[in-house]
């Protein structure tokens, strides 16, 4: 059977759990200055039924989100204001990467998402992945985002005092570091509301997870 013919069963864990043990990248306490309230782009989900998810759908689903996240990254990235240092933020976990359905090591990139990453990466724009995964996988984790061919300017993975923070202040407070570095935040893509509350860029971009059926 083909991955395109192939339906999860919600509920497959596909990479273990380890518990963290290293500390995540400093935060730090700047806050985002004129900049204009994101816009939350969440194209309808059709995939999920009965406690399914079809990878042949969320791919559509996927590729649907990031079909309205093109025209304004390219319009965005031309418009670079002197010295500006562009960034975009990204989930890993069924974002950047096949995590539920890719199950083997290292995990397929999420095209439709590996595409838009390409493209900003070719014209100077800064990756960054903010995950919860633990500290203790951050270095299999950037080998496999590189495999796959984006390019990690910084990844933020959560230190074990982390573990004990609501992940979506976790998530938001390392967009803020990113910003004290002098970054400017022009998307955030994410496929969970943890991954884009909390404000910190220009615009966020939800990809689908099917009432939290997909990590």
């Amino acid at each position: 059977m083909t991955r395109n013919t192939w339906t999860r069963r919600i509920g497959t864990t596909a990479v273990a759990t380890v518990a963290a043990t290293t500390l995540a990248a400093p935060v730090g306490a700047h806050a985002a200055t004129n900049t204009p309230t994101p816009a939350t782009t969440d194209v309808t989900a059709t995939a999920a039924a009965s406690g399914n998810v079809d990878y042949a759908a969320w791919q559509r689903d996927c590729q649907a989100v990031m079909d309205q996240a093109m025209p304004y990254l390219r319009e965005r990235i031309a418009d670079a204001r002197p010295g500006e240092k562009q960034a975009i933020v990204f989930d890993i976990d069924n974002t950047t990467l096949e995590t539920d359905f890719g199950f083997s090591y290292p995990q397929p990139a999420n095209k439709p998402v590996l595409r838009a990453a390409e493209y900003a990466q070719e014209h100077g724009v800064a990756l960054f992945f903010v995950t919860a995964r633990p500290g203790i996988v951050k270095a299999p984790t950037k080998y496999n985002l590189e495999y796959d061919g984006y390019d990690v300017d910084g990844l933020y993975v959560r230190g074990l005092l982390d573990l004990f923070k609501n992940v979506a202040d976790y998530k938001t407070a390392q967009r803020a570091d990113i910003e004290s570095k002098g970054y400017t935040i022009i998307a955030n893509i994410g496929n969970s509301a943890t991954d884009l509350s909390g404000g910190h860029a220009e615009q966020t971009f939800k990809l689908p997870d099917y009432d939290g059926q997909l990590s």
